[in-house]
């Protein structure tokens, strides 16, 4: 029995990668020659009601049929999954067990949509109104008129909500939102130099409101304000915090704080009140349902066994690239500028929960964890960085991920000839074309899964950020690791604190560098 709390068969795990490593490769031309309905059978799609009460569904669609996966890696897969404890892994994760093993917590982020414990979710919900009255009181004048708001935090507490903002507000914005995250101050005056003091509100996000980056660009924009006019800086301030009471400390009154549960991870945190920003920008109601998308994905991940489970087969994907063809990266594009900040977003979300060198027990893993996540948009990447995708030496899994509908009101041919890209170069990495010139010779047989979206809306981007967490999750219950700590973080920052104190014995070109920098 593993610390976890979940039992992990050892004997069985070893079994199936065995079983795995065995299976002759088969080409991805094979796999279709063999099943004429394998398009079909290596799809799944995950749908949700478009308004509350309606029979009307959107969803999206996941196509893995351009993987290595045949019918004898799945089984293998599934057998694996049976051996890692992924059922009850799953249900700890929904039910409150502890799954963040090394700081004893659970994790909670699922809850934030309705998916959890009765009380998880009700503590939710009262969050979540809460966070609703504030922003009405905002949209209805109750601070003054509020145009623009700052949203200071870094990682996760940045990272989503630009990424929700960027695609969400393409259109309107109810008020113009400037996340802000690096420490660099030319980042803080880029934002002041976009906003009006006057109609300005500052959202500092940090779960435990000691951030060093957060907070010094707080109180940098706080001097702002001051500078500007403001007679009151502090009122012009919410807190999205795990520690209201370290926020209070700070000056910012407790109406205007709006808490999140400590058992909710930053790079998990969208759906709390770190969204606040989010819903300040585009309204509670499309908040909402972007909330509904990724509970949609939720029910679907809880409730699904086996290889009909998107995210868990996604994480066979993952796997089978990572630990039996030595796949150091996996590539994300998102052919759609709605979602250009996605690949950014989803380098946190799986390098920083899976990019860990120990099992849930503090054993050495017994081979890779994450690949690099790297990506962009096409089809600007498809001039900067296919080459090597069609041509290199490196085999790169690769994911594809559109909208059916097309985001502009443009000529058609637009939105059609990028969908026509998105297609083809999936078609193009599987086919290859040979040549009598090794130049111009692709090999082809190389993998790659599309997500199409319906509509890049607010619940279909709340369904592909779930859809993400969970896919990181289970690919962490294979390789049986915590997905939830991340310790690789604090190394750095401590250092870095020992430089401002003038402490520490460091190495001599870390000397010299401090010394040409001015830091000696």
């Amino acid at each position: 029995m593993s610390r976890s709390g979940w039992a992990r068969d050892t004997s069985g795990v070893a079994a199936a990668w065995t079983r795995l490593r065995a299976l002759e490769p088969v080409s991805l031309a094979a796999l279709f020659a063999a099943d004429p309905g394998r398009a079909a059978a290596m799809t799944r799609r995950i749908a949700w009601s478009l308004a509350p009460g309606s029979a009307a569904e959107a969803g999206m669609i996941i196509d893995f049929a351009k993987t290595h996966l045949g019918e004898a890696e799945l089984a293998a897969f599934e057998a694996l999954a049976a051996a890692s404890g992924f059922a009850a892994a799953r249900e700890a994760l929904f039910s409150g067990g502890i799954v963040n093993v090394t700081e004893g917590r659970a994790a909670t982020h699922a809850a934030l949509r309705g998916s959890g414990t009765e009380a998880q979710v009700e503590e939710a919900e009262a969050l979540l109104a809460r966070m609703g009255m504030l922003v009405a009181a905002i949209h209805e004048g109750a601070l003054g008129e509020v145009r623009h708001c700052i949203a200071i935090g870094i990682g996760g507490s940045a990272l989503g909500p630009a990424l929700a903002i960027d695609a969400l507000t393409r259109d309107l914005a109810l008020v113009e939102v400037h996340v802000v995250s690096n420490i660099d101050g030319l980042a803080l005056e880029r934002a002041f130099a976009a906003c009006d003091p006057q109609t300005t509100l500052i959202a500092v996000a940090s779960k435990t409101f000691t951030t060093i980056e957060t907070m010094t660009n707080a109180a940098s924009a706080l001097k702002w304000l001051a500078d500007n006019g403001i007679a009151d800086p502090g009122g012009r301030v919410v807190a999205l915090t795990a520690a209201p009471d370290k926020a209070v400390a700070w000056g910012v009154d407790e109406t205007r704080i709006l808490p999140f549960p400590e058992s909710v991870g930053g790079r998990y945190s969208l759906f709390s009140s770190i969204g606040f920003p989010v819903a300040l920008a585009v309204g509670m109601e499309e908040f909402s349902a972007m909330l509904a998308g990724a509970k949609a994905v939720d029910d679907h991940f809880r409730t699904t066994e086996g290889r009909a489970n998107a995210p868990l087969l996604a994480a066979f994907a993952d796997q089978y690239y990572t630990r039996l063809h030595g796949c150091q990266t996996r590539a994300v594009f998102a052919y759609d500028e709605r979602l250009a900040l996605l690949p950014a977003y989803l380098q946190q979300l799986e390098m920083e929960s899976n990019g860990k060198s120990v099992t849930l027990d503090g054993e050495p893993v017994d081979g890779p964890t994450a690949p690099v996540t790297w990506g962009g948009v096409g089809t600007d990447a498809q001039h900067a960085v296919f080459q090597l995708l069609h041509q290199g030496t490196h085999l790169i899994p690769v994911d594809f991920i559109a909208s059916i509908a097309s985001g502009d009101a443009l000529d058609p041919v637009h939105h059609r000839t990028l969908l026509m890209n998105c297609l083809a170069q999936g078609a193009a990495l599987m086919a290859g074309k040979p040549s009598h010139d090794p130049a111009r010779a692709y090999p082809g047989n190389r993998p790659s899964t599309t997500i199409l979206v319906d509509d890049c809306d607010a619940a279909a981007l709340g369904a592909l950020i779930a859809f993400h967490e969970h896919r990181t999750f289970a690919n962490a219950v294979l390789m049986g690791i915590n997905p939830f700590d991340q310790f690789g973080v604090e190394l750095g920052k401590a250092i870095a604190k020992q430089i401002d104190a003038g402490e520490g014995d460091f190495d001599p070109s870390t000397r010299a560098l401090m010394a040409a920098a001015g830091l000696a």
